[in-house]
């Protein structure tokens, strides 16, 4: 294995390999991965760490709200240019919100937020939102169901990083169980074990079992059912700069309504499309999508979209600058305050 340039900004091959067995197996040791990857444990623990501390990557859990029977909302705040950032940098900080970017040339902010009840969500958007000077208009549309996955099934640009034996080597043998009724009713630990897990995805047992204040063994087995179930999945959160797409874009499709699944299941096929999901509203197919430079973006949008059937309209929102995705904060083009 090279010596890495992740720290000058730059990845190269050693490093996409990496990333993929994160993305195929975001906890797996750093024996098991130097095995697979045929180096040693070493450089594979000092590359990890390297790319962790320039904001390259970070592997995160994330809660499935729906499964919690709780949902989610994608909101987009039309603002006057001069009060635009800081609406965004507010939004950024509240720990219901997240994917907060900064869109139509500044005069839009468009985030995702995940209230813990319907009195958080209408607090925020029918009480203090609307209060704000600079705030013109905001449209909510609620997620009724999201294509894309989290985890192995994101980013698959890196497919090619591994053989396919070395991805087959770190695939789950186990195949995940369907959810029950039984497993989806979280214990009184099991929400330090998922504070935790947001903070890091590779988390010890160890260190979660002491956060939690159970056994490291019990603290295993409710991590394997936490995951298992789909109350957390795990993410291997990325700088998109980094991997070479610097042109981000949010896509608003109007698709009729009998090929909106046929829409959803092909935009979240692409390894352009981050996120895709069916929505509420006028345009009820969302789609957030990272390409090369704007003439990706067009070709992208001409020649992929456009091809689709079903998709009688679309607008489309480039970035002007991203806040946050997911949990984590953005600074410039790098994911910030990770040790």
């Amino acid at each position: 294995m090279t010596a890495s340039t992740a720290g000058s900004g730059r990845l190269d091959l050693d490093d996409h390999r990496l990333i993929r067995a994160l993305q195929l197996s975001p906890r797996e040791g750093f024996a098991r991965l130097s095995t697979v990857l045929g180096v040693s444990e070493a450089t594979v623990a000092r590359r990890y760490r390297r790319l962790r501390r320039s904001g390259v990557l970070r592997v995160v859990g994330i809660v499935d709200p729906s499964v919690l029977g709780q949902s989610e909302w994608i909101v987009r705040v039309q603002c006057r240019p001069d009060g635009t950032p800081a609406v965004a940098e507010a939004l950024a900080l509240r720990d219901d919100v997240s994917w907060v970017s900064l869109n139509a040339a500044g005069s839009e902010v468009t985030c995702v937020v995940r209230s813990r009840s319907r009195e958080d969500r209408e607090h925020l958007l029918v009480e203090l939102l609307p209060r704000v000077a600079t705030v013109l208009s905001l449209k909510a549309s609620v997620i009724m169901h999201v294509f894309t996955t989290v985890g192995r099934q994101d980013w698959t640009v890196l497919d090619q990083a591994l053989t396919e034996a070395e991805a087959r080597a770190l695939r789950p043998a186990d195949p995940v169980r369907p959810p029950s009724s039984a497993d989806l009713s979280l214990q009184p630990h099991d929400q330090a074990i998922l504070l935790g897990l947001a903070a890091d995805g590779r988390a010890s047992h160890a260190d979660l079992a002491t956060a939690a204040g159970i056994s490291p063994a019990r603290t295993a087995r409710r991590v394997r059912a936490l995951i298992e179930t789909g109350v957390v999945q795990l993410d291997v959160e990325l700088s998109r700069a980094a991997l070479g797409f610097t042109t981000l874009a949010d896509l608003w499709l109007q698709v009729a309504p009998d090929a909106v699944r046929a829409v959803g299941r092909e935009l979240s096929l692409m390894p352009e499309v981050a996120f895709a999901a069916a929505i509420s509203g006028v345009h009820n197919v969302h789609a957030a999508v990272n390409c090369r430079d704007l003439q990706d973006l067009f070709g992208f949008v001409t020649d992929r979209i456009g091809a689709l059937r079903g998709v009688q309209s679309l607008e489309v929102s480039p970035v002007l600058r991203q806040l946050k995705q997911f949990n984590t904060l953005i600074k410039g083009d790098r994911l910030s305050g990770f040790p």
